[in-house]
């Protein structure tokens, strides 16, 4: 049996951060998208749904959305091919609104690379890479 991740985040602005997503390599499943979510797809496992907060609200019951700019909800980490790929992504992020920093960990980037890369919402992505 395959496991599929299915990532819900919620966005201000919905078509923004869908062409935000694409940026980053990500591809819209347009079957499962519609005016208040947009399916974007990275790989057969790993899926981001980009939700509306009107949407995303009706999930949360008694919660509210966290304002994800001045507290952290969740890291979202994910491997990449190589370090190159890892800095790609980051660059490309910030290049489109977003922005990156690196965590320096003590460990060379030829063992391990990782950036914290922010949405335009401030959800913080973890692409990554480590020598297996």
């Amino acid at each position: 049996m395959s496991t599929h991740v299915f990532v819900n985040l919620p966005v201000k602005n919905l078509k923004k951060s869908t062409a935000f997503y694409e940026s980053l390599g990500f591809r819209q499943n347009k079957e499962f998208s519609n005016g208040k979510a947009s399916a974007m797809v990275w790989d057969d496992n790993f899926w981001i749904m980009l939700l509306t907060h009107d949407f995303y609200n009706k999930i949360l019951k008694d919660k509210f959305i966290a304002d994800v700019k001045k507290v952290s909800g969740a890291l979202i980490s994910f491997s990449m091919d190589s370090p190159e790929a890892v800095k790609k992504f980051a660059e490309a992020a910030k290049e489109n609104g977003g922005n990156y920093y690196k965590v320096d960990m003590g460990i060379p980037e030829d063992i391990m690379c990782g950036y914290e890369v922010e949405d335009l919402d401030g959800n913080i992505l973890e692409p990554s890479w480590m020598e297996m």
